[in-house]
């Protein structure tokens, strides 16, 4: 078990909220690519950075990533798929983060674009659980990129272990854990809650 950290900080994508870009990528990509490859696709392509950055456009990523990919798909289909991939808040997320807020400051700290960001705030009702949001397109900051972390740092006044960190990539988790947060490798809601639970905090 470790320490009694002063806030807790949420990546969203598959650990608050239901997004799945790698099965859908592998069928489109008609199986060229493995389940690992696709997910790396999402940390490593060059696109998904601009994307991440909101250095492009939702529209310019998908004609990018049609054409890379040799999807075969027309651009609306793209972004069609793009939209679909984000689904909604897992069942219990919001009540999940109402009970740790009687007990925790909570933060979420996600890679996203315009798009995503833009149903998650405007459908699922997640953002008003959070006390600070920081979203990588809007910093034009991202993960696993150091300056994203020590941004979080300065903008909740703490550091190192006062931060507990829970996100689906371990490449987020180690740069987390390099700076000394507290940060735990989750991947899905009930291992979130699992992991919440065996430190005691839930």
């Amino acid at each position: 078990m470790s320490s009694k950290p002063s806030v807790l900080v949420f990546d969203l994508g598959g650990v608050l909220v239901d997004w799945n870009g790698i099965d859908p990528l592998m069928r489109l990509s008609g199986g060229t690519l493995s389940r690992e490859e696709a997910r790396r696709f999402w940390i490593e392509n060059p696109w998904v950075a601009r994307l991440d950055l909101g250095e492009c456009t939702p529209q310019a990523f998908c004609a990018a990533m049609v054409d890379a990919l040799q999807l075969g798909l027309s651009l609306q289909a793209m972004q069609e798929q793009l939209s679909a991939w984000l689904a909604g808040c897992y069942p219990g997320a919001g009540e999940l983060l109402d009970t740790l807020s009687q007990t925790f400051p909570l933060a979420a700290l996600s890679n996203n674009n315009a798009l995503h960001w833009r149903k998650i705030e405007r459908e699922f009702g997640l953002l008003g659980h959070f006390q600070h949001t920081f979203a990588s397109h809007l910093l034009h900051l991202r993960k696993p990129d150091l300056a994203i972390y020590r941004h979080v740092e300065q903008a909740l006044d703490l550091q190192g272990e006062q931060i507990a960190f829970f996100d689906d990539n371990i490449e987020c988790v180690e740069a987390a854990r390099a700076i000394g947060w507290q940060a735990f490798h989750t991947v899905g809601f009930e291992q979130l809650q699992a992991t919440l639970r065996a430190q005691g905090w839930l």
